[in-house]
């Protein structure tokens, strides 16, 4: 399920896929031998057939039917290299990417699904991920939603082209997909700068929530409708931020903070998740008392009435307000 043929035989570029999945194997991701399976058996170079390498002069095409030998061998080097790939650029704006193949494969890892559940993904990308999750649980199991329907159909055309047929629908992945919930775990692609409500109303109590926030990944144990708690993983992470219903906050302005603090990534994910709660030095002045704290540290906690971020403890001294949806 899921082979297609090419004019490189039935199983194309095998050798570079069995590389890449040793090398996320070697990182510590992969644990699961399904996911283990998936990535050998899923050809990420059916998801990709064109990146944009960034440069000096703008972005560069790089495509898999290049005339040129030299190209089409950088081309491959990129999709099957353990990195993430630009794959839509409108007006120099990177619109969408292929995210780095060992931060998927912990992301899924953490996903902690299981046989017969329902999976929303927020953040069509290339397809991809929705064929790996395809792959674990089936494609009637797997959802997709994409606000820009040129990345959708483009998934779609992909995850066809691989043999996959999981649902891609168009629309904002703030809203979630109600039409096919309820979900058992839900996945985002994409940052948010807070947790949408819809996601929750669309889960089964107990569902599990796994999304970028700041520049962590925050895992969620929904409860029911209105409440969801849970902590950020240790892995960094930085994605193209979610459209559409959910607008960032503004960066504040950090004049007067030592260089040293802002060249620190993990500084600069407390500033980030602290955004229009905490004066930059009262953030700083919290990260040296704590002993600059590491991801892990920090949760989020949703209800009804709002949601916060907190270090430690939901009910300790540390917590404050996220931007709710809509700024």
């Amino acid at each position: 399920m899921g082979a297609t043929a090419e004019s490189g035989g039935p199983h194309p570029y095998a050798d570079e896929r069995a590389a890449l999945v040793t090398e996320i194997a070697a990182a510590g991701a992969l644990k699961d031998p399904a996911w283990r399976a998936a990535f050998t058996d899923v050809p990420r170079h059916l998801f990709v057939p064109y990146w944009f390498r960034p440069g000096p002069g703008g972005y560069e095409r790089l495509w898999s039917e290049d005339p040129d030998p030299r190209r089409r061998a950088r081309w491959l080097r990129g999709v099957y290299a353990d990195v993430p790939l630009a794959t839509r650029v409108r007006d120099g704006v990177l619109l969408s990417s292929s995210s780095q193949p060992s931060l998927m494969a912990r992301m899924l890892d953490e996903l902690e699904v299981r046989d017969g559940h329902r999976v929303l993904e927020i953040g069509a990308g290339t397809g991809y991920n929705a064929a790996l999750l395809a792959h674990r649980l089936g494609e009637e199991q797997v959802t997709s939603v994409d606000l820009d329907p040129e990345t959708a159909d483009a998934a779609r055309s992909h995850l066809r082209r691989a043999g996959w047929a999981p649902t891609v629908e168009t629309g904002d992945g703030a809203r979630g997909c109600p039409r096919r919930a309820p979900y058992d775990r839900i996945t985002a692609t994409c940052a948010v700068p807070s947790v949408p409500p819809d996601w929750l109303s669309q889960c089964v109590p107990g569902a599990r929530i796994l999304a970028p926030l700041s520049t962590g990944l925050i895992a969620l144990r929904v409860r029911d409708a209105g409440h969801a708690e849970g902590r950020f993983l240790p892995t960094p992470a930085y994605f193209v931020p979610l459209r559409g219903g959910l607008t960032a906050p503004a960066p504040r302005y950090t004049g007067g903070l030592p260089r040293t603090a802002l060249d620190d990534d993990l500084f600069r994910f407390l500033l980030s998740l602290s955004t229009n709660s905490l004066d930059p030095h009262e953030a700083l002045a919290l990260w040296h008392l704590e002993g600059r704290p590491r991801r892990e540290r920090f949760g989020v906690t949703v209800t009804p009435s709002g949601q916060w971020a907190w270090l430690d403890d939901a009910a300790g001294p540390y917590a404050w307000p996220l931007l709710g949806p809509g700024g």
